[in-house]
């Protein structure tokens, strides 16, 4: 690649990854764009080389751990640096937890928690070595708040919130930053992934964040060195409101916002 500077975007092939690509190919950021689906993947690159920037695709499913070693094993064997790491990719699974599947659940945890931590390991070692680079982790509102009907994603979330804010404290004498982005529900395909269409916090589609609005505030975020965005006013309220309410309270006012709309 040539001398621009290059990020690495997770779950670049739709959604919040799709536009925070769009954000990063406008300043002139060569990209990696990573995803399951190498079609949609190189859908993707076409629209972007438009900015005249250069793009390499990397189809991994990683909802494997091994393929985040194999991912960052095969940038390195390419020569490219990362100067930006871009944790997008995640998913979720509607539910009551008595219900729902575990192997599903587990392969969620893989994907949102091991396959992220696995990426800011190797990735943040060549970075320290260089004393620069910028990590954008995707945790979400949910991080702050119990979930009913999508417990293991609010787990993974927080964990992520929790995990962001720890190694941004042991860099902070470095060139690094690090930074979460928490955005409430949003208008992307998430919710089908998840078997979420008959919650009630789906049923008003005008009422989710434009996937755009939220990739500006976690791109101008990181750019910005801040150390988590919470994406969208509602979503900031939410939030205030919840760490002044006992999280049993939350919890019940949670279950009321994600159980099937015809409960």
């Amino acid at each position: 690649m040539n001398n621009r500077p290059c990020a690495l975007i997770t779950g670049a092939s739709e959604g919040i990854g799709f536009e925070l690509a769009k954000l990063f190919a406008a300043d002139g950021y060569n990209l990696i764009l990573v995803a399951r689906n190498e079609q949609k993947l190189d859908n993707c690159a076409a629209h972007l080389r438009q900015s005249g920037i250069e793009v390499s695709t990397i189809a991994k499913d990683l909802f494997s751990r091994q393929a985040a070693f194999d991912l960052y094993d095969e940038v390195k064997a390419k020569g490219m640096q990362v100067d930006v790491l871009v944790n997008d990719a995640g998913q979720g699974l509607y539910g009551e937890f008595k219900d729902t599947d575990i192997n599903r659940e587990l392969s969620i945890i893989d994907l949102n928690v091991a396959s992220l931590v696995i990426l800011t390991k190797c990735f943040l070692k060549d970075m320290v070595a260089r004393n620069e680079g910028k990590i954008l982790n995707l945790a979400s509102i949910a991080s702050k708040v119990p979930g009913p009907w999508q417990s293991v994603y609010h787990g993974t979330k927080a964990f992520v919130l929790s995990f962001t804010e720890a190694i941004r404290e042991e860099l902070k004498d470095t060139g690094i930053t690090v930074t979460a982005l928490m955005p409430g529900a949003t208008d992307t395909d998430f919710f089908n992934k998840a078997n979420m269409q008959e919650s009630r916090i789906v049923q008003d589609k005008s009422s989710l964040s434009n996937a755009a609005d939220v990739a500006k505030d976690g791109y101008e975020a990181m750019q910005d060195d801040k150390d988590k965005v919470i994406s969208g006013f509602k979503n900031k309220v939410q939030i205030a409101m919840s760490n002044l309410t006992p999280d049993s309270t939350v919890a019940h006012m949670m279950n009321e916002q994600q159980k099937p709309a015809n409960e």
